[in-house]
C-alpha cells in the first residue's frame, strides 16, 4: 500500500474454472523482460532468472493472475499519463517499454489491486467516488511519518478492459487493501468502519461482511494461507499511553505513523492470533511461502539508518530469520506464483541512480 508514500518517509523517493484474461494485440504489446545477471546480487541465493518487467516510475503491488500468466499492479509514470496512483496489468513477460493497458479510472488515487476467479476481472480500491482529483495528506506531521487513511476508498471490481462492474463496499471510511482466497471464495480487506483500522473478511460478492482483528492499531496488508486458513498481515500496536494517544489523535485526523509495525499471523476468523515477528523498525507486505509454514516480508529492521529495506523470510514459529534480498535501498511487496515457481517483488535495483521502482520477477529455488 502506498508505494509513494512509504519510501518517501524512509528518504528514497518520493507504500475455481479458470479462464484466461482476454487481450487483443491493440491493447497489450508483449515484450520480453530484460534478464541480466546483474540485476541480482551474489548473495540472492533463492533466485534464478532475475528479470525486470517494468521501465521508468513507481510501480509496485505486482500480483499474480490465478493461472500465473498475468500480472495486476499499481503505477505512477507520467510517460502514461498519471500523476497518481492507477492500476494497470501485463503478461509476466512485461512490457518494456510498451503501456500496459490501465483497468482503473485514472480518477483519483488506487491502491491494492487483486486478480478475482476466473482472471477476467479485478478488485481494487479507490477514491474516484469521492473527486476525480488526486487525494493528498501531510507525509509527516509534528514531526512524525504519516500515511494518509484516505475515507474515500472503496473497493470495485472491473473487468479487463477498464469498465466498472460492480462496488463491493460503501460504508464511510476507508475500505481498501482487499486480496482473495486461494479458493476464491473470500476476501480480506482493511476498513474503518468499527473505528480503527481492523481487517474483515467477506464472500467474494462482498456479502457475509465479518470483522476478524480488534486489537488496537493499524491492520493491513493481508494475505491468505496457501490452503486459505490463515491471514498473514502487518499491524502497529500502540502500547503506552503516549503512543496510544498519538495513534488515535492522528486516525481522527485520517493518518496513520507506519515505522513501527510487525508481522501477525492468525487464523482466518481471527482466532489464534500470534505475532512472529519482534524486529523494531517497519515490518511489512508479508507474503506466505508455498509450504505454509512460513513467510517472506519487507523489513528495514537490520539497518541502523532504517532507510533500507529488504526481503526476509521467517517461519510461523519466529525461528530461522534469513535475507532473501540484497539491494542496498529498497525491495518489497513480494508474493509467490499460484504454483510456487516464481517470485514477484518491486526493487530500485537498476535503475540508473534515479528514483524509479520497478517490477522484477524470478525464478524460486529453496
Amino acid at each position: 500500500m502506498r508505494l509513494t508514500t512509504f519510501l518517501f518517509i524512509f528518504g528514497f523517493l518520493y507504500t475455481s474454472c479458470q479462464q484466461e484474461a482476454t487481450t487483443s494485440d491493440t491493447e497489450m504489446v508483449e515484450t520480453p523482460a530484460v534478464a541480466e545477471a546483474a540485476l541480482s546480487y551474489p548473495e540472492e541465493s533463492n533466485f534464478t532468472n532475475l528479470r525486470q518487467l517494468t521501465f521508468r516510475g513507481d510501480n509496485a503491488e505486482a500480483y499474480f493472475s490465478f493461472n500465473d500468466k498475468y500480472l495486476v499492479f499499481q503505477a505512477n509514470n507520467a510517460d502514461w499519463g498519471t500523476s497518481c496512483d492507477q492500476i494497470f496489468y501485463m503478461p509476466t513477460t512485461g512490457t518494456k517499454d510498451a503501456q500496459p493497458p490501465l483497468l482503473s479510472t485514472g480518477k483519483g488515487r488506487t491502491t491494492c489491486s487483486y486478480f478475482m476467479p476466473g482472471d477476467s476481472t479485478i478488485l481494487y480500491a479507490s477514491t474516484h467516488m469521492g473527486a476525480d482529483t488526486c487525494p493528498e495528506a501531510p507525509r509527516s506531521l509534528n514531526g512524525k511519518y504519516v500515511w494518509g487513511i484516505f475515507p474515500d476508498f472503496d473497493i470495485f471490481v472491473s473487468d479487463m478492459k477498464g469498465n466498472i462492474l460492480k462496488q463491493l463496499t460503501d460504508e464511510p471510511g476507508y475500505d481498501a487493501e482487499a486480496t482473495i482466497s486461494p479458493d476464491g471464495t473470500k476476501i480480506v480487506f482493511t476498513s474503518t468502519r468499527s473505528g480503527d483500522l481492523e481487517l474483515w473478511t467477506m464472500d467474494i460478492d462482498g456479502g457475509n461482511v465479518k470483522q476478524v482483528t480488534s486489537g488496537l492499531g493499524y491492520d493491513g496488508g493481508a494475505f491468505f494461507s496457501p490452503d486459505g486458513s490463515k491471514l498473514v498481515f502487518r499491524a502497529s500496536r500502540p502500547k503506552t499511553a503516549e503512543e496510544v494517544s498519538t495513534y488515535k489523535e492522528l486516525l481522527a485526523q485520517g493518518l496513520v505513523q507506519p515505522t513501527a509495525m510487525e508481522i501477525y499471523v492468525c487464523d482466518v476468523d481471527g482466532s489464534n492470533l500470534k505475532q512472529i515477528t519482534d524486529l523494531g523498525g517497519a515490518n511489512w507486505a508479508p507474503y506466505f511461502h508455498p509450504s505454509g509454514n512460513k513467510i517472506v516480508f519487507s523489513t528495514n529492521h537490520h539497518t541502523e539508518s532504517g532507510r533500507q529495506f529488504n526481503i526476509f523470510s521467517i517461519n510461523l514459529d519466529g525461528s530461522d530469520l534469513k535475507q532473501i534480498t540484497f539491494d542496498p535501498v529498497f525491495d518489497a511487496f513480494p508474493m509467490f506464483s499460484y504454483d510456487g515457481k516464481k517470485l514477484v517483488f518491486s526493487s530500485n535495483r537498476n535503475n540508473g541512480g534515479t528514483r524509479d521502482t520497478n517490477v522484477f520477477l524470478a525464478d524460486w529455488q529453496d
